[in-house]
């Protein structure tokens, strides 16, 4: 085990074009040796010893701090995140110019740093401009120390991946409705609460409560009877609240071929993050369900990066509702995204995951289609051509 690791930091440390020099020289020197070439041996040498030269670029240490900092680190699509890459010199002597690499996606930023005296900082700033939906992974940032050949190299990765995560395009969206509602009040559970509507008993303070929830008087009445200082605090049994869960339909060969499909999904995806936002306003609880990405609780940043996370696949429509239909067992609200290439019984068959009290409404997204709404079984079926129909066809569909 030891042997392997040894190879394998030797092999991080020699790059391709240093095994290509060594390869070179080793092949040289045999067939100079062999069929008694001078010029294949001086080959050879010259290799090897370019290689050996190399090698004391390596000798040293680099110790540093290195801040990155992104703000915002959640972007709408189209929008500018500023960022920054702060270098601290932390050895007790000057440091030497180096070379810091940083990734932010595709490209690679190589940035020049000049020698620091001990405890300085250098700063580097940059903008990332963002396109489009998805997330951009930003970082490590590397040094990287070695010959100006690039032949052997030691790097070392001083700040851990950070990731920029674009939301798609909104819309604003009219409140979904009380009319939507499973129960307005929420009803009562066999879950203990330490804040709801339904007061369910008292107890013993502890720490960490919140003194809101102390009740004063009964507090009173224990110290006044037994002498010793004990609060009171209420506590709740849990209520349900209004949930809404969308599934939307990771396959390919639901949405149109080619570029046309990609920019559907696209769409999708907005109207998705765009009825997530309005049910937090509403003060639902939100679920999201595409492929193997999944999200389901009362924070809606967590379904909205899930959105960002969110690319096409192979799970399909029907397995991705049956898993939403376990995640989010109390679902009131239930809207199932898919493209116009899917089959209707995909549709009927990922709706029928649900409990019949749950309302459904299934959207699908094909750039052609003319804006409707129908019902079929129960299912309301809102036909989408662009992303600015989608409010006035579920305003309809509330009516």
């Amino acid at each position: 085990m030891r042997v392997k690791q040894r190879w394998d930091e030797v092999r991080g440390v020699v790059k391709p074009l240093g095994w290509l020099v060594l390869a070179l020289g080793v092949l040289a020197l045999a067939a100079g040796a062999t069929a008694g070439w001078r010029e294949l041996t001086v080959i050879g040498v010259a290799c090897l010893l370019l290689l050996g030269v190399s090698l004391p670029f390596l000798v040293g240490r680099t110790r540093v701090r290195v801040d990155l900092v992104l703000e915002p680190a959640r972007v709408a699509a189209g929008a500018t995140v500023a960022a920054s890459i702060d270098v601290t010199n932390l050895a007790a002597g000057r440091m030497l110019p180096t070379v810091f690499d940083l990734p932010v996606g595709d490209a690679v930023h190589r940035y020049g740093i000049p020698a620091l005296a001990a405890g300085a900082t250098h700063q580097e700033t940059f903008t990332v401009r963002t396109e489009r939906r998805g997330v951009i992974g930003v970082g490590p940032a590397t040094t990287r120390r070695g010959d100006p050949l690039g032949l052997v190299s030691r790097d070392t990765e001083w700040t851990d991946l950070q990731e920029i995560l674009v939301r798609p395009a909104m819309i604003p969206l009219d409140a979904l409705g009380a009319g939507l509602l499973r129960d307005l009040e929420g009803v009562e559970t066999e879950s203990i609460s330490q804040s709801d509507l339904a007061f369910h008993t008292l107890r013993e303070y502890v720490a960490g409560d919140d003194l809101r929830h102390v009740h004063w008087r009964s507090s009173a009445k224990v110290m006044a009877s037994g002498g010793v200082s004990q609060l009171l605090v209420r506590q709740y049994l849990d209520t349900r609240r209004s949930h809404a869960t969308i599934v939307v339909d990771d396959q390919p060969s639901s949405w149109a071929p080619g570029e046309r499909g990609a920019d559907e999904f696209e769409t999708a995806m907005s109207a998705t993050a765009s009825i997530i936002v309005r049910a937090v306003l509403d003060d639902f609880e939100a679920s999201f369900v595409c492929g193997h990405h999944a999200s389901s609780g009362v924070d809606g940043h967590l379904a909205l990066d899930a959105v960002c996370r969110a690319v096409t696949g192979r799970v399909g429509l029907i397995p991705a509702a049956r898993r939403a239909a376990d995640i989010a067992h109390d679902t009131s609200l239930l809207f199932l995204v898919t493209g116009g290439a899917a089959p209707f019984e995909d549709v009927l068959r990922a709706s029928a995951a649900f409990p019949p009290e749950v309302r459904r409404i299934a959207i699908v997204v094909e750039a052609t289609a003319t804006a409707t709404v129908t019902e079929t079984g129960g299912l309301t079926v809102l036909r989408v051509g662009t992303l600015e129909d989608l409010p006035g066809l579920l305003h309809w569909s509330a009516r």
